[in-house]
């Protein structure tokens, strides 16, 4: 199991107040608009696959996407 997924089961709740720029704004929207998911919902998971795919490109995995035809692209997150 991934560093990140062993301090998700350990976490407790936390409420958080932060501040958003826009385009962040706009993804969050983005997001309830294609899940059906409460912002709450959006937030809480894009934050969990952020730290997942950290865990795993910070043990030397990378991150792939297929294209509909069937080639790779690496996945770069700066």
């Amino acid at each position: 199991m991934s560093r990140a997924l062993k301090a998700i089961e350990a976490a407790e709740s936390e409420r958080y107040s932060v501040t958003f720029v826009p385009p962040a704004v706009q993804s969050i929207q983005t997001l309830t608009e294609l899940s059906g998911l409460s912002k709450t919902d959006a937030i809480n998971r894009a934050v969990q696959v952020y730290a997942f795919l950290a865990s795993e490109m910070a043990d030397g995995r990378q991150v792939l996407l297929r294209n509909e035809d069937g080639s790779l692209e690496r996945l770069h997150i700066v």
